[in-house]
């Protein structure tokens, strides 16, 4: 019996492994049951959802040309339509205000260390960019300057 993609088939579990379970079909051919492939939920162990000796009904999804053969036994399981995902609800758009993230609109938060909203007039240029990154850094720099001269014994302090 030649077996093609897509032919559902029951089968014997003859091993099991981290990754997977190779499934016996007839004729002595035998394929390999991925992991990702057991259950439609996360499955952590192969064990707890396969014992050896099982009879399972299997899904050819691919064979190579050496004769390797991908199962899937989640795909060989009839699903109704009634149990497929719903789609997804789409997402409120985005206006300037930011209710998204807790109802007010562009303010100052002093106590999680935001900035001021400053409502843009116009599109500040690279150079705009570039020297308040520049200001920004070499302060974060003289800061952490500040704190490490202390620790390792900066300033004149002698070491013993």
């Amino acid at each position: 019996m030649a077996i093609e993609v897509g032919t559902k088939l029951e089968g014997k579990v003859t091993g099991i492994t981290h990754f997977g379970a190779f499934v016996d079909l007839s004729g002595g051919v035998t394929g390999l049951v991925h992991i990702s492939e057991i259950a439609d939920n996360y499955v952590k162990d192969v064990n707890d959802h396969l014992k050896i000796n099982d009879v399972v009904t299997v899904k050819v999804i691919n064979v190579d040309k050496d004769g390797k053969i991908g199962l899937s036994i989640k795909q060989a399981v009839d699903k109704p339509a009634s149990e497929s995902r719903p789609p997804r609800a789409p997402r409120p758009e985005r206006s300037g205000g930011g209710e998204r993230f807790g109802g007010g609109g562009g303010g100052y938060n002093r106590e999680r260390g935001g900035r001021p909203f400053k409502p843009a007039a116009s599109k500040p240029s690279f150079e705009d960019k570039m020297s308040r990154f520049l200001k920004d850094s070499e302060e974060r720099i003289s800061s952490l300057k500040k704190n490490t001269e202390g620790k390792r014994g900066g300033r004149g302090a002698k070491r013993m």
